[in-house]
């Protein structure tokens, strides 16, 4: 959906009212996907209630650590993000590119339509619009467009909620990335205890809130939600600094934290897995039993797995150490050589589900900790 902002002011949402925007969108079409409990976490899946979301829960996060927990009240919203990121739905986890059947005339190529369904993103967090925005750059901003990523992207409608809440692992505020929505949506909501401020970012969210029973917004609420989106910049205590990140890392490619990260890492990929922005995949050819259905199927990779560097020589990177300074130095050094903005969100998914639980900010600070270190591969002073 276009996310052109458009001048609308705040208005306000009772929270009665939240089940008649998700109504709206059904009935325009949508498919409306947002958070929801199952298996002890908050994830993302369909929902045509707001039964379903997450009333009155919410998540408790370290490094290697995530539970829930109940609030003492019925807040929708009132926790941070949890394993699923929007990626799952516009870059699947697995799609079908192309197939083959043999027939009596011989094999007949064929190449899907892309997906078209409407999908309607209920909670999106002021790190996800910023993940979102860097996949944009990633599969649409090139000479090639990806048009899978390109039809589900454009068929999307973004509801942003601001949060009112960090998490220690969270450091969106360092990475100018949060945790306020500014833009890239068509709604966005700041939940107070009886409704939501609402304002629209796009012509598309405004035809969807003049349809809505919302109220003129009082100097109260306005200051409650301007309190409530602060008091989530005042709870983040963990930082990324990202001054001159591209030359210390680069340059500091023989340093000797290396080799202690590396020591430490498992390379199971969960931090891949669960980070918004990376796009790691790999293309293999499937076949049935009988050989006469063939699909080429694009299936989400990572980088630390030992097979994703495989040439006709052999593995290019043959141990975890470099498969996990490959990762840092992409994500935050060489992504701005591609794409012209860190490959990192803050949104400190990363940091949560690593069952070892390392933290790429201590990482990265301690390597900074000795920017004068010698490079190994040079011999001379990074």
């Amino acid at each position: 959906m276009s996310t052109e902002t458009t001048t609308e002011t705040e208005v306000f949402l009772p929270k009665a009212e939240l089940q008649s925007l998700i109504d709206c969108l059904l009935g325009d079409g949508f498919t409306v996907v947002g958070p929801t409990v199952d298996q002890d976490a908050i994830v993302y899946g369909e929902i045509s209630s707001v039964d379903a979301l997450p009333r009155g829960w919410t998540d408790r996060q370290e490094a290697a650590k995530y539970r829930l927990e109940r609030r003492d009240d019925d807040a929708l919203f009132g926790f941070v993000v949890g394993p699923h990121s929007w990626k799952k739905y516009l870059f699947p986890p697995l799609t079908t590119l192309a197939s083959a059947q043999k027939t009596d005339d011989g094999w007949q190529m064929r190449t899907p339509e892309p997906d078209s369904t409407k999908y309607a993103f209920l909670g999106v967090r002021a790190c996800e619009l910023a993940a979102i925005g860097i996949q944009d750059r990633v599969f649409t901003g090139g000479p090639y467009v990806d048009p899978v990523y390109d039809t589900r992207r454009k068929n999307a409608f973004i509801i942003a909620v601001n949060c009112t809440q960090a998490a220690p692992t969270c450091f969106c505020s360092s990475m100018n990335t949060g945790p306020q929505c500014s833009s890239g949506f068509d709604l966005a909501l700041t939940e107070l205890a009886d409704g939501f401020v609402i304002e629209a970012g796009s012509d598309a969210g405004s035809s969807v809130l003049v349809r809505l029973a919302t109220q003129p917004i009082s100097t109260e609420q306005t200051s409650q939600a301007d309190a409530a989106r602060q008091q989530a910049v005042d709870q983040q205590t963990k930082q990324l600094d990202t001054a001159n990140i591209r030359d210390v890392l680069l340059g500091n490619l023989e340093h000797p934290r290396w080799q202690e990260v590396g020591a430490k890492c498992l390379g199971c990929t969960n931090c891949t897995m669960v980070c918004p922005t990376c796009f790691c995949s790999s293309v293999e050819e499937v076949s049935d039993l009988a050989g006469e259905n063939v699909e080429r199927q694009r299936h989400w990779d990572s980088c630390f797995n030992l097979s994703f560097s495989y040439m006709s020589h052999g593995t290019t990177r043959n141990t975890i150490t470099h498969r996990y300074r490959q990762w840092l130095t992409h994500k935050l050094a060489s992504w701005h050589d591609q794409f012209g903005t860190s490959g990192c969100v803050g949104c400190g998914r990363c940091i949560t589900w690593c069952p070892v639980g390392i933290d790429l900010t201590e990482e990265v600070a301690a390597i900074r900790g000795n920017e004068d270190y010698c490079d190994l591969t040079t011999g001379e002073e990074a």
